[in-house]
């Protein structure tokens, strides 16, 4: 804290200063230096290591104090906040994610002050619950017009920038004459690559003006005519956003914070480029923020193809922003269309967001706005991950599996509702093993004289069956012979069985599934069984040797007229 106490300083791990003034919180002094206090507390490397934090608790904060201004009686300082009032602003709060993130984090500074009173400590403990999510995965076609839009904007702007480099390139190399209109559209793109405008009157009435001489080289003076020759725009910067969100899964916050990729130094002139891509989390916690991904590029539809085309987008963007800030890093700068807002801070967490003409990365704003321009409902962002990873990688992006599932996999219905289908093909092969191995008959290779015929097999031990009759014996059905241990199959009885299984197959088309389910399913899964283990030769040719007795015999245990 520095002055009064009222203004807290968070020094973030690069050094950056964030300042958040609690003067201008709506409360009396006493409540403001207690917030101070607590806030100042957590702004150390062992609690907040960035900005995020802190703003993240700034935010429900003010609009904590700026409703304790509107009760008849202010809260005059933390220990005169009352279980009565902390449940009044609990209740006001909208259940969405915003407002269960203004309850437990202005919760989570107040429970760090020992003068609240038991009874508001308790009201303050209370479990709060988390608002089911909302959100839900794009459809697959409108995900896919996503896409193409912006890889459609991106390509344009990437073709337009290399040919426009490839000029400048060749100016420089002296290839064109001095005061030709190539020569001259070289100088143009010289001075926008090393000061990010084309070339313009400094004085007078037509300060600010692109030079005549230019002018007709150019095409004209608008953006498209002069600076977007060379850069990309916000909304172009957007679409190439998109494209690392569909290859890649990373949420807008990771992509925002992207840092230059590095390529391999072994990559060689003419081997493939192998860039280091490293990945920024803040909500992974303190110590846990960083992990780094390998892309590399050796064809059209390799992972590191759409990393070198940025690359090659904002090569101009970032050499001009280097020379205004050296040692920036930004992988994604675009050339803004206003006049120089030299160095701009992101609210007060004093990031920056851009530097001269230039900004960086994505906003959520922006991103809307992009959505709006193409006609899409929403940020293409939020929702596009959740599609990405649960239905196109189906793996965790930056999560952990058991966040990944919990969060994206399971609480989304286009997930659930495919996996209605599977869900059941498992469960019918689950049943229709358990059936399979209730097939308890052995196989032989020729008969036994001390058995004794039955319909479908021959019995080993009648007199000792699973399921013996009131008076001795066997009382099963012949269908239940391939689940007896008792049971002997041997090649006389394969056309028989083979022409059963077939006379099965023909009534499930015939008869109401309930029916068949009760009644013949069993049986058909053990003969499925059995010509899965004859093999399909011998089950073919038993079908071919199928004789008038076994048909007849068939008819019968069909019918019902053909007892044990």
């Amino acid at each position: 804290m520095v002055g009064d106490g009222l203004v807290v300083e968070h020094r973030d791990r690069t050094g950056a200063v964030a300042v958040y003034d609690f003067r201008t919180l709506p409360a009396a002094d006493a409540l403001r230096h207690s917030l101070a206090r607590l806030f100042a507390a957590r702004c150390v490397p062992s609690r907040w290591t960035s900005h995020h934090s802190s703003r993240y608790f700034w935010l429900p904060l003010r609009a904590f104090t700026a409703y304790l201004a509107t009760l008849d009686t202010p809260v005059s300082d933390v220990d005169q906040l009352t279980a009565g009032v902390w449940t009044q602003w609990r209740l006001s709060r909208p259940n969405t994610r915003f407002g269960y993130r203004q309850i437990t984090t202005v919760r989570g500074l107040l429970l760090d002050d020992s003068r609240l009173s038991p009874a508001t400590r308790e009201a303050l403990a209370r479990r709060v619950l988390k608002p089911t999510a909302t959100e839900v995965s794009f459809q697959e076609a409108e995900f896919d017009a996503i896409v193409t839009t912006a890889r459609r904007t991106f390509r344009a702007a990437h073709l337009r920038i290399a040919d426009n480099a490839h000029h400048l390139a060749q100016w420089r190399s002296g290839t064109f004459a001095r005061g030709s209109e190539a020569g001259l559209l070289g100088e143009a793109l010289d001075c926008l690559a090393r000061t990010g405008e084309a070339p313009h009157d400094t004085r007078g009435r037509q300060r600010g003006r692109v030079l005549a001489r230019y002018v007709r080289v150019l095409g004209g003076e608008r953006p498209e005519h002069t600076w977007q020759r060379l850069f990309l725009s916000r909304m172009e910067t957007v679409a190439l956003g998109v494209l690392l969100l569909s290859e890649h899964g990373w949420n807008l916050s990771v992509i925002n914070r992207l840092k230059v990729p590095q390529a391999s130094p072994d990559a060689g002139s003419d081997g493939p480029r192998i860039y280091r891509v490293e990945l920024e989390k803040h909500k992974r916690g303190a110590g846990r923020y960083f992990e780094t991904r390998n892309l590399t590029d050796d064809g059209a539809a390799s992972p590191g193809r759409l990393i070198t085309q940025a690359l090659e987008a904002t090569m101009f963007a970032r050499a001009a922003v280097h020379t205004l800030s050296p040692g920036t890093d930004r992988f994604l700068v675009w050339r803004s269309a206003k006049a120089p807002l030299h160095d701009r801070p992101q609210g007060e967490t004093g990031r920056k967001s851009g530097v001269g003409v230039f900004g960086f990365g994505i906003s959520g704003s922006t991103a809307k706005g992009w959505a709006s321009e193409h006609g899409f409902a929403s940020s293409p962002f939020r929702r596009g991950r959740r599609t990405v990873n649960t239905l196109r990688r189906r793996a965790p992006g930056q999560n952990s599996q058991a966040t990944h599932d919990r969060v994206y996999t399971l609480a989304d219905p286009q997930v659930r509702h495919a996996a209605i289908p599977v869900i059941a093909q498992a469960a019918d092969a689950v049943v229709a093993k358990a059936h399979a191995t209730v097939f308890a008959a052995e196989l032989r290779e020729k008969a036994d004289p001390v058995d004794q015929p039955t319909a479908t097999a021959d019995c080993h031990d009648y007199d000792h069956s699973p399921h013996p009759g009131p008076g001795g014996g066997c009382s099963a059905s012949f269908l239940m012979c391939l689940a007896c241990p008792n049971a002997r199959i041997h090649p006389a009885h394969h056309s028989r069985l083979a022409h059963l299984h077939h006379a099965l197959d023909n009534l499930r088309t015939a008869i109401e599934p309930a029916l068949w389910h009760s009644q013949w399913e069993d049986g058909h899964a053990r003969l499925e069984h059995l010509k899965g283990q004859l093999g399909a030769a011998v089950w073919s040719r038993a079908l071919a040797d199928v004789s008038d007795t076994d048909r007849a015999l068939i008819v019968l245990m069909l019918n019902g007229d053909l007892a044990p």
